[in-house]
């Protein structure tokens, strides 16, 4: 079902394979977990845009039915940093999703995308034949930028009125960097980004790896304004397009409202939507156990059609 690209060496009774795979623009590095298992794979999109697959690791608990396939996009992680500009746009992650899943022989995938990974898997069904993909798996998506900025502006407004202030000052003075708003920041985070108490290691991986220059080219400096290239990303209007199976989740308090995606949802005729409660963007990671079983069964079912 796909094929050996630049694997590090392991053991043959390994489950798990590394390596690399030739993009446009450089080397991007993947990971198969469940290599040896007969299931339909599922490749895992991360976010961002400049964020690593190591957040979305939980994910591979799936890899007791089928292979999961994580990469880290160009610019990200593990992968090469070309540190190019011009590579950092819509159509070039499409064609690098392409030449993963080409690359590694993928004739049958289910593809998750996370966050702006949900874009770039929309993307890829709609402007590419996308043969062989089963499924769709849309977790916390942003599919629209206005509706995006929209809501965390709501958001900005249930906010303790001095981490409002903090943010708002940001947004007119552009001091990102002070520690006020790097504050205010963590009170947004902790109540739509992760509720977790404690963050898991792989949370701040993440970060600690987060392609700065990258997130600020595509979308902004802020969490809560857009200049950058998915300044006008907008896709509902087309996602009655896609006539995969498609599941639509996102947590109760997820930056993704559960209004915007159940917006969504319901745009996309035979589309499903779980929202999880008491969660947030991060709710694969919140509800780890009601993620990972409410994806098996719609990856089962979609198998099963």
């Amino acid at each position: 079902m796909y094929k050996n690209i630049s694997s590090s060496p392991l053991p043959e009774n390994s489950n798990t394979r590394e390596g690399y795979v030739a993009v446009t623009g450089g080397k991007i590095w993947y990971k198969i977990v469940g290599k040896n298992k007969p299931g339909i794979p599922l490749l895992v999109l991360h976010g961002g845009p400049g964020a690593s697959h190591h957040y979305l690791e939980p994910i591979a608990d799936l890899a007791d039915e089928r292979p999961v396939i994580f990469y880290d996009q160009l610019g990200c992680g593990n992968s090469d940093n070309p540190n190019d500009v011009a590579l950092w746009n819509v159509e070039r992650f499409v064609d690098e999703l392409q030449q993963v899943i080409h690359s590694l022989d993928l004739d049958k995938v289910h593809i998750l995308g996370q966050s702006w990974g949900a874009a770039l898997a929309v993307e890829y069904v709609l402007m590419r034949e996308a043969k062989g993909a089963t499924s769709l798996i849309l977790s916390g998506p942003l599919i629209s930028a206005s509706r995006w900025i929209r809501d965390q502006r709501a958001y900005i407004e249930e906010l303790p009125e001095d981490a409002k202030k903090a943010i708002l000052h940001a947004e007119e003075s552009g001091a990102y960097a002070s520690d006020e708003y790097q504050q205010a920041m963590m009170v947004f985070y902790q109540k739509h980004l992760c509720r977790l108490d404690e963050w898991p290691e792989c949370i701040h991986t993440t970060f600690d790896k987060l392609n700065l220059a990258q997130y600020e080219y595509m979308w902004d400096p802020s969490e809560f304004t857009i200049t950058g290239t998915l300044k006008n990303y907008e896709r509902v209007d087309q996602l009655n397009k896609i006539t995969l199976p498609v599941l639509f989740t996102c947590g109760e308090y997820d930056e993704a409202s559960p209004a915007a995606t159940r917006h969504f949802q319901e745009n996309l005729p035979g589309s499903q939507l779980h929202v999880f409660n008491d969660a947030s963007h991060e709710h694969h990671i919140e509800k780890r156990e009601e993620y990972i079983s409410v994806v098996r069964e719609f990856l089962n079912g979609a198998e099963n059609d």
